[in-house]
């Protein structure tokens, strides 16, 4: 069997883009699903290598994943095809809903919706880390790690390059334990086939491609920065978006729950673009769009720019805010793709790197396991309350939201026991939402 045409990877970009709910836990797990399991167009320790150099870089790690692995399959063409389809139906659907919250800031019918798929979403996640944890982590040095990384962001709550800069280290230092599973390649992978008899022309190392690259897309991310200051002057809302978010773009490790916190806090009480209750609803309502998460950084550029409009129609104002606030976010990542692809995939030989990166894989399962825990907190419960032990508390979760708890069990037994597919548990998910609501409650 030879390589996917272009066409046929477009068509299968697509379906993952629209596909891609649940954050990077369920986005990652759905291309390993439909890239891995399904199509054999790319093997397992190859995805996992990928994986790990995408944990490294600022940005959406699952939308830098898929422009990798289309760059490796149709040179950057396909690496745009796949990261461009990868956010394209989430920025549209942002987009939607960032335009009827500011008309109408309460829709009972989307919520009701939401409700439902957030639980489907929970499922996913939770699905998520049983495959990747499966294969990930092989022996007891991985599974260590694994855990070390959960305890120390969930309980320690230490920064997320920290912990991957220690696993890097971990895997360095017990090389033997790692490089042997990093290291084995799958020959029944199509891409893995391709690779292992001839490295194509865009996957080898080169200067002067990668001057090229550095020529091409800097003034692409940073050009429209330049030109809004000189047109709209220094401190208009259109400056400060693009530089605020640009810089975002170089210290977004892990995603983002890993930089929303400084997020909220500069953009509510730094700048005054929106008030916390606007921010908080731009986090759900990028949590039930497809692609990556970051997304709700577009919420945050739309209602900056409708609140700030100027001589604009605020609805006009708010697209421009979002599409520059995307821009900027995404126009990065497939920089440090095209630019990092070559050496990375050069460096998968060498036993030292190849253990670090399968360390930072292992961590990254810890990662996702955190992920899941915080999401499944706030879908199914809707408070806490301190526990002490000692000199320590520990929050307790309270008011269990019974209907959403069955609809993640349902949907989680739908992903792993039937053939029901994820669409369909979805939307089975978003219309059982719906039907709750309107549900008389009891007395």
């Amino acid at each position: 069997m030879s390589l996917p045409t272009l066409r046929e990877a477009t068509r299968v970009w697509a379906r993952i883009g629209l596909l891609s709910f649940g954050g990077p836990a369920g986005q990652i797990a759905l291309m390993h699903r439909e890239l891995v399991e399904d199509r054999r167009w790319i093997g397992e320790a190859r995805f996992l290598h990928a994986l790990s150099y995408c944990m490294l870089l600022p940005g959406p790690e699952a939308q830098q994943l898929a422009t990798y692995i289309g760059w490796l399959l149709h040179g950057r063409r396909g690496g745009l095809i796949a990261g461009g389809l990868f956010i394209l139906p989430g920025v549209l659907v942002m987009l939607g809903l960032s335009t009827l919250y500011t008309l109408y800031h309460q829709a009972p019918l989307t919520g009701a919706l939401f409700h439902g798929l957030k639980a489907a979403v929970l499922a996913v996640v939770m699905d998520a880390v049983l495959r990747l944890g499966r294969r990930a982590l092989r022996g007891w040095p991985s599974l260590a790690v694994a855990g070390l990384a959960f305890l120390a962001l969930a309980v320690a709550h230490l920064p997320f390059p920290l912990v991957v800069l220690a696993a890097a280290g971990i895997g360095m230092a017990a090389r033997r334990s790692f490089a042997p599973a990093a290291a084995k390649a799958d020959g029944d992978a199509l891409l893995d086939r391709q690779l292992e008899a001839a490295v194509p022309p865009h996957a080898r190392p080169s200067r002067g491609r990668a001057l090229a690259t550095l020529a091409l897309w800097l003034p692409l991310w940073l050009g429209p920065l330049a030109a809004l200051r000189l047109i709209t002057g220094a401190d208009s809302v259109w400056t400060h978006l693009a530089l605020f978010f640009s810089g975002m773009a170089l210290v977004t490790f892990g995603g983002a729950y890993a930089v929303l916190a400084y997020v909220a806090q500069a953009a509510v009480t730094g700048y005054g673009w929106l008030t916390p209750g606007e921010m908080i609803d731009g986090l759900g309502l990028a949590e039930t769009t497809p692609g990556p998460l970051v997304l709700v950084l577009q919420h945050v550029g739309f209602l900056a720019a409708a609140h700030a409009p100027g001589t604009l129609p605020p609805l006009l104002a708010g697209f421009l805010g979002a599409m520059l606030t995307s821009w900027v976010t995404f126009a990065p990542c497939f920089l440090w793709i095209f630019l990092g692809g070559p050496y990375v995939e050069r460096v998968r030989t060498n036993t030292t790197i190849t253990a670090a990166l399968a360390a930072i894989t292992a961590a990254v399962v810890g990662v996702i396991l955190n992920l899941a825990v915080w999401f499944g907190w706030h879908v199914l419960f809707s408070g806490s309350r301190p526990l002490s032990l000692g000199p320590f508390s520990l929050p307790l979760p309270t008011g269990l939201d019974i209907p959403a708890a069955l609809l993640a069990l349902m949907a989680f037994i739908a992903l792993r026991h039937t053939r029901l597919g994820l669409l369909p548990t979805l939307a089975a998910c978003a219309a059982a939402g719906v039907l709750l609501a309107w549900l008389p409650t009891p007395p």
